[in-house]
């Protein structure tokens, strides 16, 4: 390959709407094709699958950064213009059953939108102005539609760019992380912040009642009904009555537990089918860091592979960092020599360091695990609290009762040294209930910090904390979420909690802080994480333990300073 610069904006875009693609079975999907005005000149296409409809992907309105009042979660495809006007052909198409095409739309993340993208990429590829060479784009859910455009294997397909990827194990890493119901999905779909477009709502049916029998779906609607957990929340309880309203969030309630339901939709059951160059990238946010390590770490080996971690949850209108896309779709689909391939296989943004670092993998290869203990008064020590056997309580009332949020909190000394965790933290403690069960919330963060939202976060179900440690990799520890083990009250169990990633250097004279609860309020911005999660409807006395018996403790992942 030649060693030039990166495609430069130098054509005009001309726009071909509604482009009819028939599928493999008939269904028509139409697609919008944003392509250099140059007759007779060949061009690598890119393509986005959009379930929010592909005419609302196309904004005026400048990029708007998370929490601002025009911010639209859903404008996520990337910029049309920008590739098109540097010699790319962009299209984007509506799911089946969604925006203007034909079929149903029968449950979320299945393998049915890998086959229809297939069927996209090879019609793209055939085009009289494409050079038979196709990338995917786009962000989130576009993401996870890239994974699985890409595990069918389409032979037209040269590159993929996931980039906040979302729900790639669709249970643990979506819907229900730690075993608890997180109902991001009952906006998503319907339009509520921060996704208001939401869905490009068509003809979507319920997987469950289009595959369950009558008699027996009766009796799970009735059994999900009666649970306290969900009735307490009258808009939950409505929808199992009244499913048509949402209908991906009815089939989630019905399948608390993992299984052939949510394996079936889960793409990283397959990740090893996909063989073209892949970039996956994405922010230290919320749900998204997960997948996303996940997703790097299993592809095959003979993939060629970067990661690009990022601090923020970038904008919408999704501009952001389309350069360094470019430099991706450039040296794979154009054969110019961008020199994206002589970097480091992991860049990520280190905050508080305010700089970008290189590593060779994820995890990064020099973190090695250090230990925190709790300690009484409020305390975390390198050294594990050995005489002090009076627990740490507090109690938790249901949202119907009080939003007053039950917490413990563990404060180190102010650091002497600098401190730089880059990685995934877990928690290790040993807690007794008086109820059978509760929804642990943990959390780390840096003392006396403005930020709304922590570090790093996770969730454990009480009743879901056995541990799986022989499917353990050094980047998370696995549970068993297939089955429920309800607690005694008053016995002391043993939990472990596997917290999301992160990169954050905590200064000397800083402190690390440890925060565990058992509940989101849905009124106080700083208590949930995007959208909220499911928590129990019972008073539960929680009492956690932290003597030389049982040494509870947060674990961090420590990169050497240089």
């Amino acid at each position: 390959m030649s060693k030039i610069a990166a495609s430069e904006k130098k054509y005009k875009m001309i726009v071909d709407k509604d482009v009819m693609v028939t599928m493999r079975d008939g269904v028509k999907i139409p697609v919008d094709i944003y392509r250099p005005d140059a007759p007779g000149e060949k061009f690598p296409a890119l393509f986005a699958f959009s379930p929010y409809g592909k005419n609302s992907q196309v904004f005026e309105t400048p990029p708007q950064p998370f929490g601002k009042s025009i911010f639209e979660a859903s404008v996520e495809s990337g910029e049309p213009s920008y590739f098109a006007t540097r010699g790319y052909a962009f299209a984007i198409a509506d799911f089946r059953g969604l925006g203007h095409s034909e079929g149903e739309y029968v449950g979320i993340m299945g393998k049915k939108e890998g086959e229809d993208g297939y069927d996209i990429v090879e019609f793209l590829a055939k085009q009289e102005w494409c050079d038979g060479g196709v990338g995917l784009a786009g962000i989130c859910y576009f993401a996870n539609a890239q994974l699985r455009i890409a595990t069918e294997q389409p032979p037209s397909l040269k590159c993929i760019a996931p980039w906040e990827i979302y729900g790639a194990d669709a249970y643990k890493h979506a819907i229900y992380p730690g075993g608890v119901l997180d109902i991001f999905w009952y906006g998503l779909y319907t339009g509520t912040y921060p996704a208001r477009c939401g869905f490009a709502i068509n003809n979507v049916k319920s997987w469950m009642i289009e595959n369950t029998p009558p008699e027996e779906l009766k009796k799970l609607v009735d059994k999900y009904s009666a649970d306290p957990d969900l009735r307490q929340y009258p808009y939950l309880y409505h929808l199992l009555q009244y499913p048509e309203k949402n209908p991906l969030l009815f089939d989630f309630m019905l399948n608390p537990l993992d299984g052939p339901f949510w394996r079936e939709r889960s793409v990283i059951e397959d990740i090893g089918k996909i063989n073209v160059p892949t970039y996956v990238g994405g922010p230290f946010f919320s749900f998204f860091m997960d997948p996303q390590i996940n997703v790097f770490n299993r592809l095959n080996k003979d993939v060629p592979k970067k990661a690009y971690f990022y601090a923020d949850m970038g904008t919408r209108p999704w501009y952001t960092d389309h350069d360094e896309l470019l430099r991706w779709y450039d040296y794979w689909l154009k054969g110019i020599d961008t020199g994206i391939m002589n970097e480091s296989d992991v860049r990520y943004y280190t905050t508080g360091l305010n700089k970008w670092q290189d590593a060779k993998q994820w995890p990064v290869e020099t973190a090695k695990y250090e230990d925190f203990y709790f300690h009484s008064l409020g305390g975390l020590s390198k050294e594990p609290d050995l005489f002090n056997d009076c627990p740490d309580a507090f109690v938790q009332e249901p949202l119907f009762v009080s939003e007053e949020r039950g917490i413990v909190k563990y404060v180190s000394p102010p650091l002497s040294e600098d401190i730089q965790v880059s990685g995934a933290p877990r928690v290790k403690f040993y807690a007794s209930l008086d109820q059978d069960d509760t929804t642990w919330r943990v959390e780390v963060r840096e003392a006396d910090s403005d930020a709304v939202y922590p570090l790093a976060s996770g969730w454990l179900r009480a009743s879901m904390r056995k541990r799986l440690h022989e499917k353990d990799t050094p980047w998370e520890i696995e549970h068993d979420f297939t089955e429920y083990d309800f607690v005694k009250p008053g016995e002391i169990y043993e939990y472990e909690v596997q917290l999301r990633p992160f990169s954050h250097l905590f200064k000397a004279g800083k402190q690390i802080k440890v925060e565990i609860s058992s509940i989101d309020i849905p009124t106080d911005w700083a208590t949930y994480d995007v959208y909220w999660h499911v928590c129990k409807a019972r008073t539960t006395l929680h009492k956690i333990y932290r003597d030389g018996e049982y040494p509870s403790k947060l674990s961090l992942p420590i990169v050497p300073m240089k």
